[in-house]
């Protein structure tokens, strides 16, 4: 297990070596605060159509667009557990008939990773920049962080954490997969969430979570809801967490912070070989420690 604790901006967990790991699902994070940027700087509105499609950047960012999911294809993850090569976004699209929506976009919720294929092609767009260049101008280099790019082949999955080097081609990942250190997503996700990469509306707006659910069995969570590139969750001590939590083969990593007007804290949290729920309970568990440890020296 690699883990990073950050308590009132500063790093509580002692520096060390660190090799990248894939952060998977909270690269999700990541593109949503680029995008957010471009609402930022006047590219793109939020609730502005975006051409050529029904659906709007919220609905794309909050899992709204009516899009389906390549996960419920059996062929996807036949050709993943058998280590073949991805298949092109155009493939995928074809075999998914991805550009059929399931309902009418801001109607229902429904968890894609095609959306956020479309967030990266976007950003692309508006920013005439490729996903990589744009995502290490708008949000990577701004926040400070250092060492995180996106994996392209199996050899660079090979280059990460020993417990990463599954036969495993990141081009599944359709929107992009970043890797980086357990730290630096750490690190991202506190700085996105208290300092001024974004205006103080669009933070507010990016945390406004659609509630999608109750608890989970085998996860901490009492409710469930999804913000812009966020995951919003009670927990049973009254706190709500924000972050996101996300999974690939072999592996998970959890990255969520914690805040009220006097303290926050912020967890990452990578393990091989086990569950979301435990990697979720872990983080929880290291943040609750903070919060026990600041109530007892108040």
């Amino acid at each position: 297990m690699l883990s990073s604790l950050i308590s009132n901006g500063q790093a509580q967990t002692p520096d060390q070596l660190e090799l990248r790991v894939p952060w998977w699902s909270f690269t999700k994070t990541v593109l949503a605060a680029t995008a957010l940027s471009l609402v930022r700087d006047g590219l793109i509105g939020l609730d502005d159509q975006i051409p050529d499609d029904p659906f709007t950047l919220r609905q794309l960012l909050r899992h709204e667009a009516g899009l389906a999911d390549y996960g419920e294809l059996a062929e996807y993850h036949a050709a993943v557990t058998n280590g073949e090569s991805a298949w092109s976004a155009d493939e995928m699209m074809q075999r998914l008939d991805g550009t059929s929506l399931r309902y009418s976009p801001g109607s229902s919720w429904r968890y894609s990773n095609v959306g956020y294929l479309l967030v990266g092609r976007l950003i692309e767009r508006l920013t005439e920049l490729t996903l990589d260049e744009a995502v290490l101008q708008r949000a990577i280099s701004p926040l400070g962080l250092s060492n995180v790019r996106f994996a392209k082949t199996r050899a660079d999955l090979q280059a990460t954490h020993p417990e990463c080097t599954l036969n495993y081609d990141p081009a599944w990942v359709y929107h992009g997969l970043l890797v980086g250190p357990v730290s630096q997503a750490a690190l991202f996700l506190d700085r996105l969430l208290s300092a001024d990469l974004l205006t103080t509306d669009l933070l507010q707006q990016m945390q406004a979570a659609r509630t999608v659910g109750g608890p989970i069995p085998g996860r901490p969570w009492i409710t469930t809801g999804y913000g812009l590139g966020v995951m919003q969750g009670a927990i049973g001590s009254g706190h709500s967490l924000c972050g996101h939590t996300g999974c690939g083969p072999g592996s998970v990593i959890a990255v969520y912070r914690i805040g009220d007007a006097d303290a926050s804290a912020c967890c990452a949290v990578f393990e091989a070989g086990v569950n979301e729920g435990a990697v979720e309970a872990r983080v929880v568990g290291r943040l609750m420690q903070v919060l026990q440890h600041r109530d007892e020296n108040i």
